[in-house]
């Protein structure tokens, strides 16, 4: 029996985090974020003079930076993971429903960095191949890579 998408619930706290860190995401990578954190830096320094650049002045910024710091870490990790496993999802889909795509490419993401290293040793291969064959009009699946370029060479010749 199929998965149905209804059977997965996040809890309450999930759903929720999700929210505040995608909308935290979305706000603390616009320009006025950035602007902001400018204009608070300026305002720091133009406070220096006042408190004689005292420790504790220097200590409110490297307070204050670091706990942001820490915080947007696992903020925008969080936000990254969930845009990748979407994107993840997303190709695999594509790779799914193409008759010519190798379904062995679904779930790369789970191979090892040798396993990587072999794939990728691979499509610097086809990419040679698609160089010698001069137009973009042309590809190759993991399993039939050598057959499809003969047979489109032979098919150029007729």
């Amino acid at each position: 029996m199929e998965p149905d998408i209804n059977d997965f619930t996040a809890s309450k706290f999930s759903k929720a985090f999700d929210k505040i860190a995608t909308k935290t995401t979305k706000i603390t990578g616009s320009p006025f974020s950035s602007i902001l954190a400018v204009l608070i830096i300026l305002v720091w320094l133009v406070t220096g003079p006042v408190f004689h650049y005292s420790d504790t002045w220097q200590l409110v910024i490297n307070t204050g930076t670091t706990v942001i710091t820490f915080i947007m870490v696992f903020i925008i990790q969080q936000s990254q993971n969930k845009d990748t496993a979407a994107l993840h999802l997303k190709l695999n889909e594509l790779i799914a429903c193409e008759k010519k795509a190798s379904n062995r490419l679904i779930a790369v993401e789970d191979l090892t960095e040798e396993e990587l290293i072999v794939l990728k040793k691979f499509y610097s291969k086809l990419g040679k191949l698609s160089k010698e064959e001069k137009t973009l009009h042309t590809s190759h699946s993991l399993d039939e890579a050598e057959g499809n370029h003969k047979s489109k060479i032979e098919h150029l010749k007729l």
